[in-house]
């Protein structure tokens, strides 16, 4: 665990704007293992759905002595992916983070609602609108999703891939950082090299 708190853009969205926080009522030891189902989620489907995964990781801290703080990163680069699977891809995290809590018996409404991850939803928003796909929050905006219908995709794919989300989770918890070739090791599925991208 890290003394310090990690570099802003580890705590801060896509617009840099602080990410919302919010207190997991678990052990470290639990809510450090749902942090890495939900980078788990991330890095999975993205390279099912063709993304290459640099890296996926927990990142732990103290904020004051005996306290902890947690959050995650998944970097990743992208050549065609579907705008609706990048969506997907993006509302993953939260999904496999819940179904940790459901799977290992943790679940309680409040402990849910700490895996929101608004800055994921926001990051889709924003990306798929600039190639003219829109997503809506809280509604379907004409000819588009709502972010509800992207994670009712989300949901179906972690439930497919849940054994390889368990399987990188609980990597990740161990050794805090994997790369996507790490990731493909352990799962079997292919981390795509983009022409001019690095080995």
């Amino acid at each position: 665990m890290m003394a310090t708190a990690p570099a802003p853009e580890f705590l801060n969205d896509h617009r840099g704007n602080p990410k919302a926080r919010f207190d997991m009522p678990l052990t470290y030891e639990a809510a450090r293992l749902s942090m890495a189902f939900h980078e788990a989620g991330h890095a999975v489907l993205g390279m099912a759905y063709g993304m290459r995964v640099i890296t996926s990781e927990v990142i732990a801290w103290e904020p004051e002595q005996g306290g902890w703080a947690l959050t995650g990163n998944t970097a990743h680069e992208s050549s065609g992916t579907p705008p609706w699977q990048f969506a997907a891809m993006a509302a993953a995290g939260e999904i496999a983070q819940v179904n940790y809590l459901m799977s290992y018996g943790l679940w309680t409404p409040q402990r849910a609602y700490a895996c929101t991850a608004a800055h994921d939803c926001e990051q889709a928003i924003d990306l798929l609108a600039q190639f003219g796909y829109r997503l809506g929050r809280d509604h379907v905006p004409e000819g588009g999703k709502s972010w509800g219908m992207v994670r009712g995709m989300a949901r179906r794919k972690v439930g497919y891939l849940w054994r390889e989300i368990r399987t990188v989770a609980h990597a990740m918890n161990e050794h805090s950082v994997l790369t996507g070739d790490e990731i493909a090791g352990l799962t079997g599925l292919v981390n795509p090299l983009f022409e001019g991208g690095a080995a």
